[in-house]
């Protein structure tokens, strides 16, 4: 799921103890990158612990009017399931995250809010692109070892008319070192 693939990197900044306080408006996902790298994010472990963490995503709402019955029952099926997966975060990828980090590839976004510090982190990220825009909303607590969030996903001029809207909860922690073919 392409959404998933752009806000997992966001939900992984959220795991450390040790983070920067970065509190910013109207920044591009390169300006919120250099802000987390000047207040001493690039740093062994003040911004991701790297390791094996296991995330459980679960679809709380969404609703896409506009899309095929197939699809809008594929939704329903899928709503109020937990999928949980397990993402390998190396030291180097902890050390020193890439603008990509944030928004994946897309250049077109930009963060009308960007706050992170004291165990907390809410944003507002818009992205504009092939003629649809996509805010995602973000809001949650970290620690340590473990997060938890809530994403609101909002996109106008999605395939099928309407306005796509979804709402996941992701919960996660770190479950230990790499395995080692994957360091």
């Amino acid at each position: 799921m392409r959404i998933v693939a752009v806000l997992l990197p966001a939900l992984l900044l959220a795991a450390c103890d040790r983070a920067p306080s970065v509190s910013v408006k109207n920044a591009s996902v390169e300006e919120v990158a250099n802000e987390l790298a000047d207040a001493g994010a690039g740093r062994s472990g003040n911004f991701i612990r790297a390791g094996q963490w296991r995330s459980t995503m679960t679809l709380e709402e969404m609703s896409a009017p506009g899309l095929p019955p197939a699809a809008t029952e594929q939704m329903a099926r899928v709503t109020g399931q937990a999928q949980t997966f397990e993402t390998c975060l190396s030291e180097e990828e902890a050390q020193r995250p890439s603008e990509q980090f944030f928004a994946g590839q897309n250049r077109q976004c930009r963060y009308e809010h960007f706050r992170m510090g004291g165990g907390k982190i809410d944003s507002r990220m818009r992205c504009d692109q092939d003629g649809a825009s996509q805010v995602m909303e973000l809001d949650g607590s970290y620690s340590a070892d473990s997060y938890e969030m809530r994403m609101t996903t909002t996109v106008a001029g999605a395939p099928g008319g309407g306005e796509m809207r979804m709402r996941m909860r992701v919960e996660a922690q770190r479950v230990g070192e790499c395995p080692a073919q994957q360091s």
